[in-house]
C-alpha cells in the first residue's frame, strides 16, 4: 500500500511542476483556441526576453569597443609622458638663455599638438582643492595665506587625462 500512494504522490508533483512550467497541460478543461492562445503568450515573452537581451549585448558590445579604441595608444602615450616631461624642461631652459630655437620649439609644439589630438589633456591643478583621487600629494608646506590651506599649491610633475580619464595623476606640494 505504501507503494501506491508514493507513486500517486510522485506523479501529483509531477503534475503540479509541469502545470507551473506550462500553464497549457495544466489546465485540460481549455478549449483548443485557448491553448494555442496560451502558448502564443508563452512564445511572446520568451521572444520579448531573448529581443531584450540581444539588445543589451549590442549596446554593451558597442560600449566596450569605442572604449578600446579610446585607450588603444595608451600604453604608448604613457610612455612618451617622460619625453612630453622632458621637453618642458627644455622649453624652460630655452627660456632661460633668451636664444632663439625655433626649429625646436617647433618639435615640442608638434609633439604637443599630436598628443593632443589623440585625446590627451593636461590636468589643471594650481590653486585647485587637494582630490586624492586626481592629485598625489608629495609633501606638505605651510600655505602663504589662509585662503590656500588644502589647496594645491605647486605641481611638480603634470597629471595627464585620456580620454577625461586618469592615465598620470599630478604630484603636488599642499597648503597646510
Amino acid at each position: 500500500m505504501a507503494e501506491k500512494e508514493m507513486q500517486q504522490e510522485f506523479q501529483e508533483t509531477t503534475t503540479a511542476e509541469n502545470a507551473a512550467n506550462n500553464p497549457v497541460e495544466a489546465a485540460p478543461e481549455l478549449s483548443e483556441l485557448e491553448k494555442l492562445k496560451l502558448e502564443l503568450e508563452e512564445e511572446k515573452k520568451k521572444y520579448l526576453y531573448l529581443f531584450a537581451e540581444f539588445d543589451n549585448y549590442k549596446r554593451r558590445n558597442s560600449k566596450e569597443r569605442l572604449e578600446l579604441i579610446q585607450t588603444a595608444g595608451k600604453e604608448v602615450i604613457q610612455s612618451l609622458l617622460e619625453v612630453l616631461d622632458d621637453t618642458d624642461r627644455a622649453e624652460a631652459e630655452l627660456n632661460k638663455t633668451g636664444q632663439e630655437h625655433t626649429g625646436v620649439r617647433l618639435v615640442f609644439h608638434k609633439l604637443r599638438n599630436i598628443l593632443q589630438s589623440r585625446g590627451l589633456k593636461v590636468m589643471e591643478v594650481k590653486g585647485l582643492d587637494f582630490d586624492a583621487d586626481r592629485h598625489e600629494a608629495i609633501t606638505e608646506i605651510p600655505a602663504p595665506s589662509e585662503d590656500l590651506v588644502g589647496k594645491v599649491i605647486d605641481e611638480v610633475e603634470k597629471g595627464y587625462l585620456l580620454n577625461d580619464k586618469i592615465i598620470r595623476f599630478a604630484k603636488v606640494v599642499v597648503g597646510k
